[in-house]
């Protein structure tokens, strides 16, 4: 049971960092898209949105790896040997991102500055997502092959298919239409940019359709263990929950419900994330590592597992007062 409480661990810092990270990143996604008369005020709003918790999305990220390397280190060393590269380049974007977020920030407002800062920023908002969904598919392939404890297929296996290409290109529409739902809140008393981020929601939940097909269509041959997972029982009861949060939070746009939007869209993202779990369990990585034959020492899984629960304690209220001090409606 230690082994599962930490791999559930370890799924609930990926689905906050999906909800509150990768919502950041897709709103980068808009700031480069940003378009027509309108854009700068796009630009701000996004900004404005970010700024003040953009640090602590990160958090969750931190959390995902201090679980993973303390839990389970022979997988650890797996994952971060075998996907050098694409972890190389999620950490570069992650960098560039917010480097680039500060210095726009405080760089003269007017000039070729903020242009560039811009453009950096818009890159590594789209190399990052589209980098950690290409590392996740790529651990479902079943390429990244392990003996006698080392890895044996070399740094570009798995990662280069085109299943794990589709799990980048879906984990890009899945951000930018999150951030573009969220971004319908923090447009409260601005209705032209809420009509904006609106019919964007809308275009880019749409899209998120054939993308998806695409993901599935391709895990056939591309991630046989991982179609197989999404055939068993309750697959048909997770894509229809699924699909209900997705349609839900369409019909709520449609209707310009917008809390009840971000509602249902972070309950897709939060089934999406759930249903790749169960479809990859037991595998951390396909096929040779597994929640119980890399997992840690039983005592240090128990001490892990106390000190998440200790410091949810701090860190679960401390979280909800930064959101509401700078999210809460008293903002608008």
């Amino acid at each position: 049971m230690l082994p599962l409480a930490t791999a559930v661990s370890l799924l609930l810092s990926l689905i906050l960092y999906a909800l509150l990270g990768g919502a950041d990143f897709g709103g980068g996604i808009w700031d480069m898209l940003a378009f027509g008369p309108r854009a700068a005020r796009q630009r701000k709003l996004i900004a404005g949105a970010i700024a003040p918790i953009w640090e602590a999305n990160h958090v969750w990220l931190i959390l995902a790896v201090v679980v993973l390397f303390t839990g389970f280190p022979a997988g650890f060393a797996v994952m971060m040997t075998a996907l050098n590269i694409p972890i190389t380049a999620m950490l570069i974007g992650i960098v560039l991102r917010g480097s680039a977020f500060i210095f726009r920030n405080y760089d003269s407002q007017s000039g070729p500055g903020q242009r560039h800062w811009s453009t950096v920023f818009g890159i590594a908002s789209i190399l990052t997502p589209f980098s950690q969904g290409m590392i996740l598919g790529a651990l479902a392939t079943g390429q990244i092959r392990v003996a006698d404890g080392h890895v044996s297929t070399g740094f570009f296996a798995g990662w280069l298919t085109l299943y794990a290409l589709a799990c980048g290109m879906f984990a890009l529409g899945l951000f930018a239409f999150l951030a573009a739902t969220y971004l319908t809140l923090d447009a409260k008393g601005q209705p032209d940019l809420q009509e904006d981020f609106r019919r964007r929601a809308i275009w880019s939940g749409i899209a998120l359709v054939p993308i998806a097909l695409v993901v599935l269509l391709a895990s056939r041959h591309g991630a046989p263990e991982m179609f197989q997972g999404l055939t068993r029982w309750w697959a048909p009861l997770l894509f229809g929950a699924t699909g209900l949060c997705g349609l839900g939070a369409l019909g709520a746009l449609w209707r310009r419900l917008f809390a009840a939007a971000r509602a249902a869209a972070a309950g897709q993202v939060t089934l999406i994330l759930f249903g790749w779990s169960l479809a990859q369990y037991p595998n951390l990585v396909t096929p040779d590592v597994t929640v119980e034959n890399t997992c840690a020492p039983e005592t240090t899984l128990r001490l892990l597992l106390l000190a998440l629960g200790a410091g949810a304690l701090i860190l679960l209220p401390s979280l909800a007062f930064l959101f509401r001090l700078f999210k809460g409606d008293e903002r608008h």
